[in-house]
């Protein structure tokens, strides 16, 4: 099982999303649990990884937590993603290991991974990605 913390930034009825170099699909930002480190600790150090901004502590706002096949692992691999809203300071860039970053819209579904399309369903069903 793998263990992953994703953001859920949702603007103007789209949704960030990211994808790594190598990959073919995108994804929320975030990544996985390093030992010891609760969830707001693995947001913050993906998000600043990944996107060169700052969680902002205490606005965090827990959306869901959604398991699926894992993209690009051996059949069986299951991954759970805990997703989390939360304020930022910065403007969102590729940093590191993303290669690009994209507003996606429910219609955009199929582009990101099968995890990431449990969350767009679920924003979906609240009328947040239309």
């Amino acid at each position: 099982m793998i263990d992953k913390v994703a953001w859920v930034l949702v603007s103007g009825g789209t949704i960030l999303c990211s994808r790594n170099h190598g990959r073919d699909l995108f994804y929320l930002p975030g990544g996985r649990r390093e030992a010891g480190e609760s969830d707001l600790q693995t947001l913050v150090r993906e998000v600043r990884e990944e996107l060169g901004v700052t969680i902002v502590a205490g606005t965090e706002s827990h959306v869901g937590t959604f398991e699926a096949e894992a993209h690009g692992r051996p059949p069986g691999t299951r991954v759970t993603m805990t997703c989390y809203t939360a304020d930022h300071h910065g403007t969102p860039h590729p940093d590191t290991e993303i290669a690009e970053l994209a507003w996606f819209g429910y219609a955009d579904r199929d582009r990101v991974s099968a995890a990431d399309r449990l969350v767009f369903d679920h924003l979906h069903a609240a009328g947040q990605l239309p």
